[in-house]
């Protein structure tokens, strides 16, 4: 089956929206490179870390945006069918997690996966952002909260789609690998928590940012 083009354009526009390192060039107009300080990540928490918090707002909603934007023309340009928006999104998380810009070292897809769900299952975001909260309330780990947030993703879409109605199966399989492409970005992480040696959140400026 050939896809029509407008499909194509979106698809591929979705990916390289996606892999524009906002963060990156945040950062560059501050005079530095994030990819040489802190964590080395281009995501919010990095930039905001090394560069300062209107940076690190600004980041995380410019990742957020091209997130949701594909998700957003891909409902108008196909009438709202989830199969469109959920590959125009988790095109847009590959583009930011692999962007083609940056050689394919990209960032680790939380904000840009954020608005992806926010335009796929609104409701499937805010049960996620509850629980984000929760997590990092309790155990003051950011990534463990960004871990548990993705994980729950999947089930929160299937759950609060439509009252009595499943999610189209193309929804649900490209939930579970946003999820995982999110997880999986984490690895790093996981290890230093089972290690034991992620830092904790906290308001004061830390000495060793390794975590994010």
């Amino acid at each position: 089956m050939t896809l029509p083009l407008a499909n194509i354009l979106l698809f591929a526009g979705s990916y390289l929206l996606g892999s524009i390192p906002f963060g990156l060039l945040l950062a560059l107009l501050g005079g530095k490179d994030v990819r040489k300080s802190g964590s080395g990540n281009i995501g919010a928490n990095n930039v905001a870390r090394v560069v300062g918090p209107l940076a690190g707002i600004l980041t995380l909603f410019f990742d957020a945006a091209k997130g949701w934007l594909p998700v957003w023309l891909a409902a108008r340009l196909a009438h709202g069918d989830a199969t469109t928006m959920t590959i125009a999104g988790a095109l847009a998380l590959a583009g930011h997690c692999f962007p083609i810009w940056l050689r394919f070292h990209g960032g680790k897809g939380v904000a840009t996966a954020a608005g992806v769900f926010a335009g796929l299952c609104p409701a499937a975001l805010i049960g996620a952002l509850i629980l984000f909260a929760l997590v990092v309330g309790f155990w003051r780990y950011v990534s463990l909260g960004s871990i548990a947030a993705a994980a729950a993703l999947p089930l929160l879409v299937y759950l609060l789609w439509a009252p009595h109605f499943a999610p189209p199966a193309s929804l649900t399989l490209g939930s579970l690998a946003m999820a995982a492409l999110v997880i999986y970005r984490h690895r790093g992480n996981i290890l230093r928590l089972a290690r034991g040696e992620e830092p904790k959140f906290s308001v004061k400026k830390s000495r060793a940012p390794r975590g994010d």
